[in-house]
């Protein structure tokens, strides 16, 4: 296995009596996202400017590349700052500076660039982030999303190799958290940093993690892939995920993957008892990244949430739907064979032909491609193996133009 990029050794941290980090023990691998997740108050965001430096431990040390920071003379530490960006919560730009300004500060900060170089580097880093006409805007004249993005364009302007996120939705309605949160997947991937995100946004950061740590009463309670989070059996996690997944279920009326896996086991128990058949139906966004790009994070989110009402209109009450991943919904229909189960998919083309999509890109037209994969559940494996089957003999679903 790969050598840790950052490595923290029992880290210790106080503010008076108020022992916020206990012994904390953690590892950030280079080119994934690491989440930091816990309740309100236990330390997270104490623990990312650790990171960055802009605090120190009591005790205990914090590795880069396998070097204790402390051991690092003056020069070494200004060498590796300027591999960090920082993206603070609230977006933290400058209301007195133009979008563009704010976007350059930190070149003008930490560079010795020339101001036509500056200005290349802002505006092709604007260019890449879907940062259109907004140069001269202020801050207080744009979205809250837009505000986001902003402040992306300006913590990626230096092209940093890590990238710190402190509760980066805050603020948001679920639309837009939805939005910036795949934003950032679609960025890291783009750009290759290491990110750290603090957040508490479940279920949505195990679709764009590689690698999840729960802060629990100052230490790392359980860490590991979003996967082992998710289906760890300790009562303190679950209540933890499931507290917080519950207003998001109001908002959307979806289930949480954890929920549909318990619901595809019980529909493997009815087959093996009655021979009950049942059905995984799974659709997957194959161009979202495109319409993205051309109608915004926020209105490819305004895309898949009417898909995703129009798909449970259909379904019966006994049915399951979840969201898997960034760009796949996954529907389990107990008591459907794959023939009932494909004359869903026919009726549902039919009624998702005409979806509007409100971008604000007067007389634009788009073409969203979808597909769907039915797979029957079997007396054996799990969901994610009825999913590859389904992914894998998925066909195209609909292909339709998305007008505002």
């Amino acid at each position: 296995m790969n050598e840790p990029l950052i490595q923290f050794e029992d880290v210790n941290k106080r503010f008076g009596d108020n022992h916020v980090l206990r012994g904390v023990r953690l590892s950030v691998f280079q080119g994934e996202v690491t989440t930091i997740i816990g309740k309100s108050g236990v330390g997270k965001s104490v623990l990312l400017k650790h990171i960055i430096g802009l605090m120190e431990p009591d005790s205990g040390q914090i590795l880069f590349n396998g070097e204790p920071m402390a051991t690092m003379n003056r020069g070494e530490r200004k060498q590796l700052k300027q591999k960090f960006s920082y993206m603070f919560q609230g977006s933290a730009l400058f209301d007195s500076m133009t979008v563009f300004e704010n976007v350059a500060l930190p070149l003008k900060e930490k560079t010795r660039l020339k101001e036509s170089e500056i200005r290349n580097r802002v505006e092709a880093k604007m260019e890449s982030l879907d940062l259109h006409d907004v140069n001269d805007k202020y801050p207080s004249q744009l979205s809250g999303g837009m505000n986001k993005r902003v402040a992306l364009a300006r913590a990626l302007v230096t092209d940093p190799e890590i990238v710190l996120f402190d509760e980066p939705t805050t603020g948001l309605d679920p639309i837009r958290k939805n939005a910036v949160h795949g934003m950032i997947s679609e960025y890291q991937k783009k750009f290759g940093f290491t990110g750290v995100i603090v957040s508490h946004e479940i279920p949505d950061i195990f679709y764009i993690s590689q690698h999840v740590a729960m802060l629990e009463e100052g230490s790392i309670f359980i860490e590991g892939t979003p996967e082992d989070i998710q289906n760890s059996p300790n009562p303190v996690v679950q209540n933890f995920i499931h507290g917080l997944m519950a207003p998001d279920r109001e908002a959307t009326g979806m289930e949480s993957r954890q929920e549909c896996e318990l619901h595809f086991l019980q529909e493997r128990s009815r087959l093996s008892r009655h021979g009950t058949p049942s059905s995984v139906l799974v659709f997957t966004f194959e161009n979202i990244d495109e319409l993205y790009e051309e109608a915004g994070h926020v209105g490819g989110q305004n895309v898949l949430n009417q898909f995703i009402d129009t798909l449970k209109a259909r379904l019966r009450i006994t049915d399951t739907c979840c969201r898997y991943d960034l760009n796949r919904i996954v529907a389990i229909m107990d008591g459907v064979d794959n023939a009932s189960a494909t004359q869903l998919c026919r009726r549902l083309t039919q009624e998702i032909s005409s979806i509007q999509l409100a971008s604000g890109m007067a007389g634009s037209e788009k073409r969203l491609r979808i597909s769907a994969g039915i797979a029957g559940v079997k007396e054996e494996g799990n969901l994610e193996d009825a999913v590859a089957a389904a992914v894998f003999r998925r066909a195209q679903f609909c292909d339709f133009q998305v007008r505002e």
